[in-house]
């Protein structure tokens, strides 16, 4: 059960030295308790108290770590049902899967299609995350195809899948310090593979017949001592693996069943042969609530559906989506292109970028932040209004890259032209159009005056 702010006041050594940033020790104690801040912050506070707080305000489901360095994958970390109640924490992670017994040609093809089918939206870029590696058998072939995933995908998280334990264990330390995911330890060989997980540092899978069996065998584990777990309930249909997941979810965050306290796998690949069918099985478990879903391989007609899919549902409801605020130069501008200046909000960024950029008009392209608000609701807000406009062309550089002083403002703000022009006596401001589809003919056409 989580704690609460008084109660972690009591922990602390009440100095209310500030060094954590926050002035007092009851305003930082509220804010471990609200999860705004880190117990760790804390530098006066015992690691007995650091573990107690820290295993009472741990999320419900496990936030779960692959990868190294920069190229870490994470899972987990869930804390509600709905995203409406707060937000979702780490999108599905989309998995392809390679076999010892395909030919170089198929493993080729899959890798390549990790690498080259990536797509950039609103400032992110959007791409699978996890290549799911099986052995079937032969483990000097396991390990060359971890070895050669690594060097063609550095930055895939991997999924190590293999019955035996020894191969399990070689495949770990040919990773190296990049953790893969292994899979599985089931009802029958999870002493073997709790061992493998224990000196590997690896997180594992559990696997069941049926979630009661997952379960079972995940109790055991932590008993065992592990901590990070994936469960695959074992269901291999679309109704069956929906009704597990949801299960899972609801027992760890309503009722805080620990045994089934961890993201979820699930195999798609495995579900049916129909690549269009596998995709909408795919597309209904990044809604209810896989933490993985492994395919059969990667098409762009199926893949970019998925990932627009994940982007909306893991979008943060309660944080504007943002551009930086900084001078963005479209077609490659020089001294002589318009510039122009809108709001931070990324849909009108990419929007307006995009009309310019197609437009082939080289310019520059001012964007100033508003807090993630639109052109109209940031000039009511008092964020986008003529002085602080003024304040961000003088201090952004562009008078240092153009030789004209002409900037064009969005048309829904023409009633800003006068402020604005006593605001910056020396530039000229020019309307622009209403919509961002009219950008194209206007800067055909625009003249610094």
């Amino acid at each position: 059960m989580a704690l609460t702010g008084i109660e972690i006041l009591k922990m602390l050594p009440k100095k209310n030295c500030g060094e954590c940033d926050v002035p007092t020790c009851l305003a930082f104690a509220m804010k471990v308790a609200a999860g705004q801040e880190d117990i760790g912050a804390c530098p006066y506070v015992s690691d007995e108290v650091k573990e107690k707080v820290g295993e009472a305000s741990a999320p419900p489901i496990r936030t779960i770590t692959l990868g190294s360095g920069d190229n870490k994958f994470e899972m987990g970390g869930e804390t509600c049902l709905y995203r409406h109640e707060k937000r979702f924490e780490h999108p599905t992670g989309i998995a392809v899967l390679v076999t010892t017994d395909m030919s170089d040609e198929d493993v080729d093809g899959r890798m390549d299609r990790f690498n080259s089918l990536r797509y950039d939206r609103v400032g992110l870029e959007l791409k699978a995350d996890l290549i799911a590696i099986k052995d079937n058998g032969d483990q000097s072939a396991f390990t060359a195809l971890i070895e050669k995933a690594r060097e063609k995908c550095p930055d895939a998280a991997l999924i190590l899948m293999s019955e035996s334990a020894d191969s399990l264990k070689a495949g770990a330390e040919a990773c190296g310090d990049h953790k893969p995911l292994l899979y599985a330890a089931d009802s029958g060989n999870y002493s073997d593979m709790a061992a493998v997980a224990k000196d590997t540092g690896c997180p594992l899978t559990v696997k069941g017949s049926n979630i009661g069996e997952a379960a079972d065998t995940a109790d055991k584990l932590i008993s065992e001592g592990l901590k990070d777990l994936v469960i695959d309930t074992g269901a291999r249909t679309a109704k069956a693996v929906l009704e597990d997941n949801i299960v899972c979810r609801r027992a760890s965050v309503k009722h805080k069943y620990k045994p089934l306290g961890f993201p979820t796998i699930t195999f798609p690949c495995e579900m049916t042969d129909d690549p269009l069918m596998e995709s909408l099985v795919a597309s209904m478990l990044i809604c209810k609530y896989a933490g993985i879903v492994v395919l059969s391989d990667l098409q762009g007609d199926t893949l970019f559906p998925l990932l627009l899919e994940r982007l909306n549902i893991f979008t943060d409801p309660q944080r504007p989506m943002v551009v930086q605020e900084d001078i963005y130069p479209i077609n490659g501008p020089d001294e002589n292109s318009p510039v122009l200046v809108t709001c931070n909000f990324s849909l009108t960024y990419f929007i307006v970028s995009g009309e310019i950029e197609g437009s082939k008009i080289p310019s520059w392209l001012l964007i100033k932040d508003t807090e993630g608000l639109s052109v109209l609701t940031a000039w009511a807000a008092g964020k986008f209004s003529a002085d602080l406009i003024a304040m961000f062309v003088k201090k952004s550089g562009i008078e240092d890259k153009v030789k004209h002083r002409c900037l064009i403002i969005p048309g829904y703000l023409a009633s800003i032209k006068g402020e604005l022009e006593e605001e910056l006596p020396d530039w000229t401001i020019q309307i622009g159009p209403r919509e961002a589809s009219h950008l194209p003919p206007f800067l055909k056409s625009w003249k610094p005056e």
